[in-house]
């Protein structure tokens, strides 16, 4: 590990003025994914702000009737709280769904969103990384990309982001709170995280030393109808394959259950947590049936591009969605349309191969 300077800051301004005026500098909270990357020799601070004592680290509710959740609070403990598992249940499930209890421990809030891919060819300084080393190419895109992209790739960066909990965010809206050197500025989710374009090694739209000090989530009633959805190689402790985060708003039809409001967010197929505004459009003031969703799903999958060894992630992202919301509309299988095949799930959420 390449030596640095280290400080400890005693406010947030303070530590916005010090990383601000040091071009190396990174800002240290739970430190589960930076001091990874330090090791591996792909993150090289010549200073480390460490923010973690910084009182940012409850969870209130707004005038609004949302909640503001300090960047430094533990994923356990937002997981944990009542205001969020009774109010946002798919933000509790995704939580718990990340990483190991003792990693949920100590992660927080706004180093999650901030945490970078785990692409191999990122995290190996060897080989060729576009995102770590902007100009020398992508080897993930004739490699080993099983993991990878499916959405918003391009041709320089086709790697994913790993957070559960963005994921949930981004379909519940969520504002990041951010202060800079010149002040605080709020930045929807949907907008915070960039695609990877011709720089991919922009992750966010947050300048150098901008601090992460707040996410609010506004209020969302119907979000009690909701939940977290995660397909992985194995039960814990790995990353997102496919996922879906799903709310849903709900009126008695004549039909059956119309979808009067529905927010969609993706993970494990983007650069960023993919929100899945065509989908929601097609659903919104349908009534729910089986062919309904995977109509929704194939219509956000249409600009899916897979590559040479994910191909599988659009029927299993297609047949997870329906899943998800056949579970919250109370809707039942349909005979012709279940989803058996590869990439599958079963009415417990269990992949079928």
């Amino acid at each position: 590990m390449k030596p640095f300077d280290y400080h400890r800051a005693d406010d947030a301004a303070a530590a916005v003025a010090t990383a601000a005026g040091h071009p190396g500098a990174v800002f240290l909270a739970g430190g589960t994914n930076l001091v990874d990357r330090m090791k591996l020799g792909v993150t090289e601070p010549d200073l480390v702000v460490d923010i973690s004592r910084l009182p940012l680290d409850t969870v209130t509710e707004t005038d609004e009737g949302g909640l503001r959740i300090g960047a430094n609070v533990r994923n356990a403990d937002l997981a944990a709280n009542t205001l969020v598992r009774t109010r946002y249940p798919l933000l509790a499930r995704a939580l718990l769904s990340g990483a190991s209890g003792q990693l949920r421990n100590l992660a927080t809030t706004g180093g999650n969103l901030l945490q970078r891919t785990r692409c191999v060819y990122f995290q190996n300084i060897t080989t060729p990384c576009n995102k770590r080393e902007p100009g020398t190419g992508c080897s993930a895109r004739e490699g080993l990309n099983r993991n990878l992209a499916i959405l918003g790739a391009s041709e320089d960066c086709v790697a994913t982001h790993p957070s559960d909990m963005a994921v949930a965010m981004s379909a519940l809206d969520a504002v990041v709170v951010a202060l800079g050197p010149h002040g605080e500025r709020r930045i929807p989710l949907s907008e915070f995280h960039r695609l990877p374009g011709d720089e991919p090694q922009h992750d966010t739209v947050l300048g150098h030393g901008e601090l992460i000090t707040a996410v609010e989530l506004p209020p969302v009633p119907y979000a009690v109808n909701s939940t977290y959805r995660k397909v992985r190689d194995r039960a814990s402790f790995a990353f997102a394959l496919v996922s879906v985060a799903a709310a849903v708003d709900l009126e008695d039809g004549p039909d059956g259950p119309v979808i009067r409001e529905a927010r969609l967010a993706f993970g494990g197929v983007a650069h960023k947590p993919w929100r899945a505004w065509a989908a929601e459009d097609l659903l919104r003031g349908e009534t729910a049936s089986e062919e309904l969703f995977r109509r929704a799903a194939d219509a956000e999958l249409e600009a899916a591009r897979p590559l040479s060894g994910n191909a599988f992630k659009v029927p299993m992202l297609r047949n997870t969605l329906t899943a998800v919301l056949r579970g919250l509309t109370g809707v039942p299988r349909g005979d012709g349309a279940g989803p058996g095949g590869p990439g599958g799930m079963d009415d417990d959420g269990e992949e079928i191969r």
